[in-house]
């Protein structure tokens, strides 16, 4: 998740086209615009292009009590444009409004984009203040050149949005330690008909999934994710495969499978189909209204089985009791290198939620707690432990083949 912070400037029209950049790139943003900020756009703009709400008050109304210490927790703080006022704000600590306290507060990075008039910039007082937040362990982007709103050309234009989304990648810091694996990722709750209107389906957000697609393309890897329907954009740079079934799931990874370095299952597969569909929409009558179902094929039992080395199969097992039982049951039956499991009644943790809280659980029984994240960040966990599972299974690998000459 990213937060935007957005002041009082003319350049905040580019902070709209920004924020449409990091959605299109997968991010999560969420926005907080000062006073002077809606003088020049109003919150609904960032609403639409965000999906999220936009915080413009300290003591607004919300969910979180303590906003401005929630939104510092994000993977980022974007201040763009970024006025010679908050600037000078952040570099001698003050807080008096909701973004310089988020600023004040935040425990990521923080990138100011500076945007003002040429005098302004070069102002000696906010020079100052720009080396002042450097030598604070803030970025700070140098402002652009050309011609400004108020008439004048020079320094002062706010950087262009694809320069601060370039930026940005570089202050996350994502390595293509996955250049050259192909991985293969399953996403949401698969549909099964009943007749032409109706199917029988769960409640899976497909978030996880994506967020594992993405985090892998980011990495450098070639990425293939077979989703079921979801209401989310399709990741950059990754190959989508839509299907509808839990039939069609297993037939288009099964086909996908040889060529897979790294298999993340993390779809929500029904177990059961209905025995028959009808071809018509079924009236509503006197009665009950029976239907047969059968079992689907058990798409991650059968990468279980046809798994060779150095191939690595992450599970995912969402539980509603008894989680680690119910999760080392399942590996050990299903062959996998990895089970991910979550218990969906705890708060943060089921369906729909932006976080998570997992336990990793290895064969052999071993397992690790994870504390509540964000599934983006649990996604770079995830990516990380399916990379050094694969390289210990290429050191055996390595290990058995015979000596030459």
């Amino acid at each position: 998740m990213i937060t935007l912070g957005v002041t009082g400037s003319i350049a905040a029209y580019k902070a709209a086209e920004l924020a449409s950049l990091l959605v299109k790139a997968g991010a999560g943003v969420q926005v907080v615009m000062t006073a002077a900020a809606q003088k020049f756009l109003a919150p609904a703009t960032f609403r639409a292009l965000t999906g999220n709400p936009v915080y413009t008050d300290m003591f607004a109304g919300r969910d979180r009590n303590f906003p401005h210490l929630e939104l510092g927790k994000a993977s980022l703080l974007v201040v763009a444009p970024a006025t010679a006022n908050i600037l000078a704000k952040a570099a001698h600590g003050l807080a008096d409004d909701l973004l310089s306290t988020v600023i004040l507060a935040a425990r990521c990075p923080v990138l100011f984009c500076p945007a003002m008039n040429v005098q302004m910039y070069r102002n000696p007082v906010t020079q100052a203040n720009m080396v002042l937040l450097r030598k604070s362990g803030y970025r700070v982007m140098e402002a652009a050149k050309g011609p400004l709103a108020c008439g004048e050309e020079g320094e002062g234009r706010m950087p262009e949005p694809a320069a601060i989304l370039e930026e940005i990648a570089r202050l996350l810091g994502t390595e293509p330690d996955l250049q050259g694996l192909h991985v293969l990722v399953t996403a949401g709750g698969t549909r099964e008909p009943v007749d032409p209107v109706r199917y029988i389906s769960n409640r899976s957000s497909g978030k996880m999934g994506y967020a594992l697609a993405r985090a892998a393309a980011a990495r450098g890897a070639h990425v293939t994710l077979v989703s079921a329907p979801v209401s989310l954009p399709p990741p950059p740079g990754v190959r989508v495969v839509p299907v509808e079934t839990a039939q069609q799931m297993y037939e288009a990874v099964l086909e996908l499978f040889p060529g897979t370095d790294i298999v993340f299952k993390a779809a929500a597969v029904a177990d059961y189909r209905p025995a028959r569909a009808s071809g018509q929409k079924i009236k509503k009558e006197e009665g009950t209204l029976v239907l047969e179902l059968e079992k689907n094929p058990d798409i991650l039992s059968e990468l279980g089985r046809r798994k060779k080395a150095p191939q690595v199969v992450v599970g995912f097992a969402a539980e509603t009791e008894d989680l680690l039982a119910n999760a080392r049951r399942k590996l050990a039956g299903k062959n996998v290198d990895l089970l991910v499991a979550n218990d969906v009644t705890r708060p943060g943790a089921g369906f729909g939620e932006d976080t998570n809280i997992v336990k990793l659980v290895y064969p052999g029984g071993e397992f690790v707690d994870l504390p509540l994240m964000e599934k983006t960040a649990l996604a770079g966990l995830l990516l990380d432990e399916a990379l050094q599972i694969r390289k210990r299974k290429l050191g055996s690998q390595s290990e058995k083949e015979p000596l030459s000459g």
